[in-house]
């Protein structure tokens, strides 16, 4: 997914617009990077609420939520203001510009990069824009940790009722033609946790999971549709995918996780190639950037990621919601 953010951006990135975008061009509806970024939060529900039901200790949850998610992005941003912005501006006027208790104030709230103009001349003349959905997933998982204190999460269907009223208001601004991104990540964040709480009750099974993929398909064509089938529908066939055993998948998983750093530093790593490299096409962009993201990931797992994660406490053994 974090791949695939990547390539939607290399024509975006290049244009201004989605015209060249894959996906856009096929349904019309959603790009690569939207679906990409639906698909983050729906998994991302399901494994926070894992996390506050394997351990329910509200000291203990944010403290692994921070750990996975500041470490990082705080690295991230530095980078990003500190080296990547005097190459992508006039170094004088951009340090003589720089407001440090900005910086600092974003960074802490988890905002993209708080700094002087940078990129002037490309399409999109900003550093991270991607970094924006951080916030908005920290905030999930505030939610967790604000229904877990008040004890809400031992009663299962308080998490059904507010998903299907997050999925009805989606529907409602749908049908008036007004797309906010802040439900629209929330929802596909609740509808994740739905599926881990119901687990025991939701079977996943192959043919039901090829007639939702079929179905979410033709709803792509749909603007209004689009999203709605993929945090229902579309979520069955992935969790379904994510639980079938897979030789594959098997293999794939010894990895370490690359794809936080990966998706970090990509939109700063391609808009430097645009900036560097004129002419250059969405295919070569994506090769490049690719190559030179996925270091930057395997370099903050190692560097930064994984030595953040040691400071976790030991999980306990599991227990079921109530």
């Amino acid at each position: 997914m974090a791949l695939l953010v990547l390539y939607a951006h290399s024509p975006e990135l290049i244009d201004g617009n989605r015209s060249r975008e894959f996906l856009t061009i096929v349904f019309g509806s959603i790009s690569s990077g939207d679906l990409a970024v639906d698909v983050f939060f729906l998994l991302s529900g399901y494994l926070i609420m894992q996390s506050w039901d394997e351990q329910p200790d509200a000291w203990i949850f944010l403290k692994k939520r921070v750990l996975r998610i500041y470490p990082a992005f705080l690295v991230a941003s530095v980078v990003c203001a500190v080296i990547v912005g005097p190459l992508a501006a006039d170094p004088f006027s951009y340090f003589a510009s720089f407001n440090i208790s900005a910086f600092l104030a974003g960074a802490f709230l988890l905002k993209p990069p708080v700094i002087p103009p940078v990129f002037q001349g490309l399409p999109y003349a900003e550093m991270n824009t991607s970094m924006w959905t951080i916030a908005r997933e920290f905030e999930c998982y505030l939610l967790v940790l604000g229904a877990g204190m008040l004890g809400l999460l031992r009663k299962r269907h308080f998490w059904l009722i507010l998903t299907a009223v997050a999925l009805a208001s989606a529907i409602a601004l749908k049908l008036a033609h007004v797309r906010l991104n802040d439900l629209r990540l929330a929802t596909f964040f609740c509808s994740g946790a739905c599926f881990y709480i119901y687990r025991s009750k939701i079977p996943l099974r192959g043919l039901p999971a090829l007639a939702c993929l079929g179905l979410t398909c033709l709803s792509m064509v749909s603007w209004r549709a689009s999203e709605i089938a993929l945090a229902t529908l579309g979520a069955y066939t992935i969790f379904y995918l994510a639980t079938k055993p897979s030789v594959f998948f098997n293999k794939f998983n010894r990895f370490p996780d690359f794809s936080y750093g990966l998706y970090l530093y990509a939109w700063p790593v391609q808009q430097f190639i645009v900036s560097r490299v004129p002419g250059i096409t969405p295919s070569g962009l994506f090769a490049t950037s690719a190559a030179v993201a996925f270091c930057a990931g395997i370099l903050s797992w190692y560097a930064i990621e994984k030595p953040a994660l040691k400071l976790k406490r030991v999980r306990i053994p599991t227990k079921e919601l109530a």
